[in-house]
């Protein structure tokens, strides 16, 4: 069965995409940009997301692991 169809299985592809993406951006910061649009405006905003929710995003993966 694909990811896609698996309700569980999409949860952990965001919450990975979300943790790499923040990871991504400590570790190259000139890489990201606001106003690129596409594929890494999605980047940008995932990072965004794993750095001001971090709480949340860790937990949520404590929870899926």
């Amino acid at each position: 069965m694909s990811a896609v169809f698996n309700f569980k299985s999409v949860l952990v592809i965001v919450l990975l995409f979300i943790c790499t993406c923040t990871f991504l951006r400590q570790q190259r910061p000139s890489m990201f940009r606001e106003k690129k649009p596409g594929l890494l405006g999605l980047v940008y905003k995932a990072s965004v997301i794993g750095t001001r929710l971090s709480p949340y995003v860790s937990l949520c993966c404590f929870i899926m692991a």
